[in-house]
């Protein structure tokens, strides 16, 4: 699997994570979905990769993906950053999620 962040997309990501330490995931979101196959795509700095954890080529930062979710994404895909506060994540064929958000979930963040 390969992502191009665009230099638009580079720009809006190096903002939002204001120098924050961690790992930068690609995510299938489920939560409030009600079924695993009607998730979202989502960008989410975390504290740690997991095991299941797999790293994706990309010209920008690491970016980690949980294996068991490859089915749901292209093989090759492009993260943009349209007009607004969020992404665009589409593969040569289709939109993937157009209005793509990014979560800083790690403990400096949280507060936890």
């Amino acid at each position: 699997m390969e992502i191009v962040f665009t230099d638009t997309a580079l720009e809006r990501l190096e903002k939002k994570m204001q120098g924050n330490a961690g790992y930068l995931k690609l995510k299938h979101d489920t939560e409030g979905c009600g079924c695993v196959v009607s998730g979202v795509a989502a960008l989410v700095l975390v504290d740690q990769t997991e095991d299941n954890d797999t790293k994706i080529e990309t010209n920008g930062p690491d970016l980690f993906m949980e294996y068991n979710t490859a089915v749901f994404f292209a093989e090759k895909m492009t993260i943009d950053a349209p007009a607004g506060n969020h992404f665009s994540l589409k593969s040569p064929g289709e939109t993937l999620n157009p209005s793509m958000k990014y979560y800083d979930r790690t403990e400096q963040n949280t507060g936890m």
